[in-house]
Order: structure tokens, then sequence, then C-alpha cells
């Protein structure tokens, strides 16, 4: 009999997350390994493909892992370092039952974790939280096996089907150090068009930048080089490869919502009324737009996981989120891969009359900030939602639940939600005017005021700044 537990903050909604010394051990790795193996045994599973992200730690935790996996009695397809979608592409090629990555995604250096899935379907909630019960139970026991399996040549081929690029596109891509490096050396160079590759060195230090796209500052050197070098586009990727983040000829920013827009109106050009899922940070401008081209758009919950079993529910043929995790079911599997996306995009643009800084000339004029991570406490950070939506309930408001909540005022809405990723909640407004704008933030910061998140009389620079408004400009969103 054993005593081992897991640290109640590591199960987390969409996968296993922790802080390396404090909150996660090599010997968690291993329990892990025989909860998850012990799910899959249950289910009737033989085998289970593994791989891990470049982080310092994630090699001695990937070993205890298999060898959980392995003692539970499955057989571990081994694929070693490479992205998450790499790893999502296993469980298409290779006789598995279920995978499991190795990696801290957009995370500080010190963090990391573990991203499960189960018969091609995400393995989260309730499921994960049933672990710190498991551990304490009589599991599976076995001797399987580890297989070693390179499938980066095999991924590559698969990225590249259906694609007709053309040579005139120049882009700059940033790995930023993470997962994605391996790949893209070897993917670029048997791209047509002219291309520069930055930071594609996999260091679990992240000496560029943090491996976090949809924070601005980590864009700058992108965007640097895409202006000096007069380049069409700049494409970067988190730290395991499933978000995309993109700017334009001129170094503007293309936010997860507008690059949405993009892919949609591609695919309703082919699939007229197919069904389109956004998170409920998503521009209004974008459900708008998507109904006036003929789809259908569902608002649901932000997370890969929740959008991923949303889209088999409905049969969505495409998904996206603000923080860049797109999703294609046409022509593709439907789980989020950012390198995919990037084809994507290369493969729309290259048909395309217009190029990337003209489509967002185009975009409808909404008013947004990005997006807004304020630190919170992590054991106040689902209630304070829920404490301004009763209040605001009593007030008549009108208002979206189903993730944190989305008030609708006259003059645009706003946006919190506690992340469950990190220990901070996370904010967005937007209006049809900049003035109204200023009025929804208002609001937004008199809600927080009154929680206690800010300080009574805080001015709006102070607000912004503490908010991250990352240099205060507006950006205009679709």
């Amino acid at each position: 009999m054993h005593n081992a537990r897991f640290h109640p903050s590591i199960l987390r909604e969409y996968d296993i997350r922790g802080i390396m010394g404090q909150t996660l051990f090599e010997k968690d790795a291993y329990w892990i390994g025989r909860c998850f193996g012990h799910v899959v045994k249950e289910k009737a599973g033989k085998a289970i493909a593994v791989a891990r992200d470049g982080r310092l730690s994630s090699p001695q935790l990937e070993s205890s892992l298999m060898k959980g996996l392995c003692d539970a009695g499955l057989d571990v397809y081994h694929l070693e370092i490479g992205p998450t979608p790499m790893l999502y592409f296993a469980e298409y090629t290779l006789p598995v039952d279920a995978a499991i990555m190795v990696t801290g995604s957009h995370n500080p250096p010190s963090h990391n974790g573990f991203k499960m899935s189960l018969q091609r379907k995400p393995f989260f909630g309730k499921d994960i939280a049933a672990f710190s019960q498991l551990i304490t139970e009589s599991l599976h026991k076995g001797q399987g096996k580890i297989y070693a399996s390179n499938l980066l040549a095999l991924y590559i081929d698969r990225l590249l089907q259906n694609l007709q690029l053309a040579d005139k596109l120049k882009v700059v891509w940033d790995s930023g150090n993470g997962a994605t490096g391996d790949i893209l050396k070897n993917l670029i160079p048997q791209l047509p068009g002219h291309h520069i590759l930055l930071n594609a060195e996999i260091d679990g230090n992240f000496p560029a930048h943090p491996p976090d796209p949809s924070d601005p500052v980590n864009l700058r050197e992108l965007q640097r080089v895409v202006i000096e070098e007069k380049y069409d586009l700049g494409i970067a990727f988190d730290g395991d490869g499933d978000r995309l983040a993109a700017v334009d000829g001129r170094g503007r920013i293309l936010w997860g919502d507008q690059l949405l827009l993009l892919f949609a109106n591609d695919l309703l050009k082919r699939n007229p009324n197919a069904t389109v899922i956004a998170d409920v940070k998503t521009s209004q401008g974008f459900f708008d737009e998507i109904t006036h081209l003929g789809g259908q758009t569902i608002m649901w919950k932000t997370g890969h996981s929740h959008i991923k079993a949303k889209m088999a529910e409905s049969r969505a043929m495409l998904a996206g989120e603000m923080s860049g995790h797109f999703f294609f079911k046409e022509y593709y599997y439907g789980f989020d891969d950012g390198i995919y996306a990037a084809m994507r995009l290369l493969n729309l643009l290259s048909s395309s009359s217009q190029n990337l800084s003209e489509f967002y000339d185009g975009l409808p004029c909404l008013y947004s900030t990005p997006e807004i991570r304020i630190s919170c406490n992590p054991e106040q950070k689902f209630k304070i939602p829920q404490d301004i939506k009763l209040r605001l309930l009593t007030q008549g408001y009108s208002f979206t639940d189903l993730d944190g909540i989305r008030v609708q005022l006259i003059e645009g809405w706003w946006l919190l939600r506690a992340s469950h990723t990190q220990d901070v909640l996370v904010a967005r407004c937007e209006s049809y005017t900049k003035a109204g704008l200023e009025r929804v933030k208002q609001h937004l910061k008199d809600e927080l005021t009154i929680e206690h998140v800010l300080k009574a009389g805080a001015s709006t620079c102070e607000f912004e700044q503490k908010i991250h408004l990352f240099s205060g400009k507006l950006h205009i969103l679709v």
C-alpha cells in the first residue's frame, strides 16, 4: 500500500499543471501514469502514445510517466520531443488508445504538466479531478513495453496535404524556442516562397521571450523582423505548438477572433451554412459577420478541451479561441494544431486577391482591449465572477454566464472569467466607439473595485497598468 497523493492545485479543468518542486514532482508523473493507465485499461485499451515538450523538467517527468504507464500494463509508443499536435496526430496513425503529453504549454519555465486524450477525445474536467480519489485505490498492474516512434516526417507530410501554396509569400516564423522548432526546420524548406525562421532551437529556458504569443510583448521581435525585411506576415507559436499568433506586413497583431473570421470566411465559400464555434472572449463583430455570411455560430466555454467536446457534439467544421487555438474538421482531424492552422492561413492567402494587411484594413471597426489578465488569489478567482453575477442579476443587467460572466451594456460588453491554467482573472472589453470602450472599462473597473480586486479611486491609467493593457493602445477588432 502506498501513501501517494497529488497536490490539490495541479488537477486542473483542462489538464494537470503545477510548479516543479513546489506543487508538481517527479513521483507525481509516475502516479499520473498509473491513474491514467488504469482508466485506459478500464476502457479495454492496450497502448498509449507519449511525447514531451522542450522544458528542462520534461525528460524526467516523461521517464517517470512512462514507467507508471508500463506498470499499469500499457505499451507505450514513445515519440520523444515534439509539439502537442504531433502527439494528437499519433492517435490517428499508431495503434494506440490514448495519448499523454508532458508540457507546460505557454507557462513560465518552472511550470510543467500533462495533457491527455482518450479514444481521440479530450480527457478533462471531472475525469481529471477523479485522480485525487483514484490514486488511493487498487490500480491495474502489468508489464508494458516501450516502443520508439518517430512521426516527424509522417506528420510533416500530413501538414502539406491539400495545399496549393503560392511562391509569392514572404513569411517570418517564430518558434520561440518551443517544441515546434524541429518540425519547422524540416517543414519550411519544403514550402515555396521566402522564409525566415527565428528562435528555432528548442530550449526550455526560453531565452528569446516567454512562450506565450497571446502577450503582445512576446511578439516584438517578430514584428520588428517583418517590418525591417518587408515581409508579408509573421507567425508565432506557443511552447507546445497548439496555438498560433500572426502579425501582418505592418506588424499589426491579428488576434484569435480576427484569424478565426478569416478562416471562417474561407470555409463558408465551400460549405455554406457551416457551423463555427468561438469562445466567450470573442468579439461580437465575429458572430455578427458570420451570421451575415450565412454561417451558424455557437458561443462556448473557453478551453481547448471544452471546444473539442462541443465541436464533436455539434459537428461544427471549424472552431477557435481568442488565445489562438484553432480546430479544423474540414480536411483535418478537429484537434487544435497551430502549425496546421499556419498552413491553412498560407493556403488561403495564396489564393486570395488580398494580403493579410488588406484583410486587416477591411475589418469592421469595433474597439476592444486585448485579453486582460489580473493576478488573483486562486481561492478567490472563481468566487469573484460569481459574486459580481449575483449582484448584477439584482440590478437587471443582461449577461451570459456559460463561462464566467459576459455582461451586455448599451455601449458594448465586458467579460470576466477565472483562468483554469493560471492564477488570474481574464477580462476583455469591447464597444462600438472609443468613448464607449472607456465607459465599458469603467463599469468593469467599478465591479472589480467592489470586489477589492482594485483599489477604490484608482485612476484609469492605474487600472490599465494593473490589468496589463500593454501600452494602453486601443486595438481595432472584428
